[in-house]
């Protein structure tokens, strides 16, 4: 018999009361913006204590660093991929576009703290996270479609080159200035991606 997937970030077990469903939640969402400021370094003591409740609260939700660093990206992944109909609504194709673009180096900062423990999940769990992170190409590729059709960026730059431009991002030095160099390299790309009309 196939093991049970774990929960997913957007959704708790059914019958946590709705005090429990809050605490879980806001854990989720501490621990996010702490792996994106503390990398490797936050302490889950620091995070149950920044969500308002105590370590053993923590440890029931999540009984490992490595299931809460699973529901984080998972639930990251999914903010990626539901992100761009979002932008969509809000923004011209192009500003949508950049908009997405600028989600994801956040989205790179939280996972570059994670990524000890991603490299251990993705041993175990490596089929279910390429499925979630084709949904976060599959954004992309939506955004993108959008704005080449309206003329407002080129059109011989497909999905994958974009892509292949953000994720190397993730390779700048871990340094204090990582965030503010990696929006001025998503407005680098734009200029390269837009039409001068």
């Amino acid at each position: 018999m196939a093991a049970a997937e774990p929960d997913t970030a957007t959704s708790a077990p059914p019958k946590l009361r709705a005090d429990a469903r809050r605490n879980r939640q806001k854990l989720i969402e501490v621990a996010a913006l702490a792996f994106a400021d503390n990398g490797a370094e936050a302490s889950l003591e620091d995070i149950a204590k920044r969500a308002g409740v105590g370590i053993g609260t923590l440890y029931r939700h999540f009984p490992s660093r490595e299931h809460l660093v699973e529901v984080v990206y998972r639930r990251e992944l999914e903010a990626m991929a539901g992100a761009a109909a979002e932008l969509s609504e809000k923004h011209p194709p192009d500003v949508a576009l950049e908009e997405w673009m600028r989600r994801f180096v956040s989205f790179m900062a939280t996972k570059r703290g994670m990524s000890n423990s991603l490299r251990i999940l993705m041993t175990s769990h490596g089929s279910m996270f390429a499925e979630k992170f084709g949904h976060v190409r599959g954004a992309l590729e939506t955004l993108l479609v959008a704005a080449r059709d309206t003329g407002a960026v080129r059109g011989d730059v497909d999905a994958a080159d974009v892509m292949n431009a953000l994720t190397s991002i993730y390779s700048i030095p871990d340094t204090p200035e990582w965030r503010e160099r990696s929006h001025r390299l998503i407005t680098l790309l734009m200029d390269g991606l837009r039409c001068v009309k």
